[in-house]
């Protein structure tokens, strides 16, 4: 689908409520953040709607983040209530956009009086307002980018940074559990041993952890490992003798990661979180994780050969710079 070029202000006249299904996984919502900043700029009062771990993610977004209820009725519903509510604050009618491919995703917005734009994906297409042709993209985060375009019916480039950012509250929160932990700003390395759950079988999460623990130990560095859910047994299992912080919402995470002497990740959601906020990530892929899912940052240092995982000496040189 051609895209007309004309250039894009950075202030415009109100466009009134659009409300924004964000994505499922956390890597996937905070590459579409440069996409949901381009939406604010276009003059759109966003009302996001995502997974619940969504609203502390983007705390220091300033956009409002409603935690999605589960089952196609009852999150019908929910959008129902939204659309109402937005239609009595505004005067142009509520629109949605979204992010997600999902047939359901759609379905849901259409029984919430919502007309929906999206990619023509999963047989959705009669359900949405515009239907966009999805292309194939070098990179995951141009997709959402892509979308944006054709919402706008402007093209543009895609920006160098993501710059997201937790909110001073969180900030704040991770700094005081550093200090409660004896851990000192930049005096810890953070490691990510963990996958999604798609990985039941762990094939993307790279063997030399607690090698790579020990070499890092051995130069003055604490190891801090953030397990999430479940996660607890693995983190020990991968990482022994790590600071465990566990249970920290997303946006204190991402503040720990930030705050870290360096960052390392497999293919997961933190890997893109610490790029995002600038944090100084090695990220490390293996034969079944692919380039196009890269984390995108200034700091960034990608160890990815198809053919099999680096060895831990070169990993552990990028975290001590």
């Amino acid at each position: 689908m051609p895209i007309a070029r004309r250039p894009e202000s950075p202030t415009t006249t109100p466009r009134g409520p659009l409300v924004v299904r964000l994505c499922n996984w956390v890597g996937e919502v905070v590459l579409s953040v440069p996409a949901l900043r381009r939406l604010t700029a276009a003059g759109y009062a966003l009302e996001l709607v995502g997974k619940s771990w969504a609203p502390a993610l983007l705390a220091g977004s300033g956009w409002p983040v409603l935690a999605r209820r589960g089952g196609l009725v009852a999150a019908a519903g929910q959008l129902r209530a939204l659309r109402r509510t937005l239609a009595v604050a505004a005067a142009p009618p509520p629109r949605a956009l979204l992010m997600t491919k999902s047939l359901s995703s759609a379905l849901e917005a259409r029984l919430a009086g919502l007309p929906p734009s999206g990619y023509a994906h999963d047989g959705r297409s009669p359900l949405l307002a515009a239907a966009y042709p999805l292309p194939h993209f070098a990179h995951a985060a141009h997709a959402y980018w892509h979308l944006v375009s054709c919402f706008l019916g402007v093209d543009a480039p895609y920006p160098a940074t993501i710059d997201l950012e937790p909110s001073a509250a969180q900030d704040a929160a991770a700094r005081a559990l550093l200090a409660a932990h004896g851990l000192s700003v930049g005096g810890y390395a953070l490691l990510c041993p963990f996958s999604g759950a798609d990985d039941r079988e762990r094939r993307k999460v790279w063997p030399g952890f607690a090698e790579l623990a020990a070499a890092l130990d051995g130069r003055g560095l604490r190891i801090v490992v953030c397990p999430g859910p479940g996660e607890d047994a693995l983190a020990t299992a991968a990482v022994p003798g790590a600071v465990q912080l566990a249970g920290v919402d997303l946006g204190v995470y991402a503040a720990l990661l930030r705050l870290a002497r360096g960052v390392v990740a497999n293919d997961t959601g933190p890997g893109h979180l610490a790029a995002a906020v600038g944090a100084r990530l090695v990220s490390v892929y293996g034969p079944q994780s692919v380039a196009a899912w890269a984390p995108l940052g200034p700091r960034v240092r990608l160890f990815h050969d198809p053919a099999g995982w680096p060895p831990v000496a070169p990993v552990a040189a990028a975290v001590l710079g």
